[in-house]
């Protein structure tokens, strides 16, 4: 089968997937939070970063060769962390992180993936990034930091924009629970999608392995959060300055909105900055991070990771245009798992790599460093 004929784009992934997955880990995947303007803002502020094309450049064979933090990508993007990305499709985090592995493009783990570093860092190998949302117990932290490196993750990315939970007020409506309890409402769903029944039943239910590891009691939590609300902390500056100290390796920052914070992470001994707003799922009424790319990108020389609403090569193109050396999508590499399995994700970096030269072309750039000199409108 000829999936480019079949699935041309990411949105023919997307109604193949939600024919796949439960409706309740549907809206997990897809839901923000507050009525959602947020999601709709990122997409709109994208479309309207626009490009002049040059003409009568003869062929162009556009490189879309990156360098970041020290490492060779043969493309710009990766896989960004996805929490209970294995309950969305079985076994995802081990497809993802199989796929990284083979396309050699990093792969970020959550810390609340359905699998734990030391089954996933084998997987990955030289690719792994990991996720951190930050513990509050200080042996707590020193001890996932320690399996963490031990399990060969080299890059370390501590997300800063979840001080809080926020609503999401569709994952309520769905049924979805944390831990997730098949109810009559759940089973209910479930049984409409006996592929994902059958092979969630072989995997086992999914569930937070690494927090599991560390939660030694419950207590009370509204139904659409987890336990891991009950071990981490809203870091401060302090924080960050320990948790420097005591990782060895690359730091991303992620959550990044405001060219001051950027500005300041520098000084603090970052190595990179991750300019997202958490793909509109924790709060309403912030900017679409496109809007606030290039201003940060002013503020400071670190290297920049960008995601938030990506759907196309284009999109990444405008992100790299407006100042990213990097981009990871989260959403997208799921549609593909989900509707396709193994192939899919496979299916998602092609159509992304084509979709990006295809643009590069009718720019006229041969260089994703070309792409800013062709910026019409912002």
């Amino acid at each position: 089968m000829d999936l480019h004929q079949k699935y041309p784009a990411l949105s023919d992934l997307r109604r193949k997937a939600k024919r796949r997955v439960p409706h309740f880990m549907w809206e997990y995947l897809v839901s923000a939070t507050g009525v959602e303007s947020a999601t709709a803002r990122n997409r709109k502020a994208l479309d309207n970063i626009l490009f002049t094309p040059s003409v009568l450049l003869g062929d162009i064979e556009p490189d879309l060769k990156t360098e970041f933090l020290g490492r060779t990508y043969d493309r710009p993007f990766g896989v960004a962390p996805v929490g209970m990305s294995g309950g969305i499709w079985p076994n995802a985090e081990r497809s993802l992180a199989t796929k990284a592995a083979q396309h050699g493009f990093p792969y970020c783990l959550s810390s609340v993936a359905t699998e734990l570093p030391e089954t996933i860092g084998p997987i990955v190998g030289q690719e792994g990034w990991f996720q951190l949302y930050p513990p509050r117990d200080p042996e707590i932290r020193s001890d996932i930091l320690n399996r963490v490196k031990d399990a060969g993750f080299h890059t370390l990315v501590l997300t800063v924009d979840v001080p809080g939970p926020s609503r999401r007020e569709r994952q309520t409506r769905s049924g979805l629970v944390q831990p997730i309890r098949v109810t009559p409402k759940i089973a209910a769903q479930i049984a409409m999608r006996p592929s994902w029944a059958v092979q969630t039943l072989k995997s086992g239910r999914p569930r937070m392995r690494l927090i599991d590891d560390y939660a030694k009691t419950v207590g009370t939590l509204p139904s659409n959060n987890h336990v891991g609300y009950l071990l981490r902390t809203s870091p401060d500056w302090t924080y960050l300055a320990q948790l420097r100290n005591a990782w060895n390796g690359p730091l991303i920052v992620k959550g990044v909105l405001k060219p001051d914070d950027a500005a300041r992470l520098g000084d603090e001994g970052v190595d990179a900055i991750w300019v997202s707003n958490h793909a509109g799922r924790q709060f309403d009424a912030g900017p679409a991070t496109i809007d606030v790319l290039a201003e940060i990108r002013g503020a400071t020389d670190l290297p920049i990771v960008f995601d938030s609403g990506v759907e196309s090569g284009l999109d990444i193109l405008r992100a790299i245009a407006l100042g990213a050396n990097f981009v990871m999508l989260g959403r997208a590499f799921h549609y593909g798992l989900a509707a396709l399995g193994s192939a899919g994700i496979d299916h998602v970096i092609d159509l992304f790599e084509q979709d990006m030269r295809a643009n590069m072309i009718q720019l006229g750039a041969t260089q994703l460093n070309n792409l800013s000199d062709c910026l019409r409108y912002r």
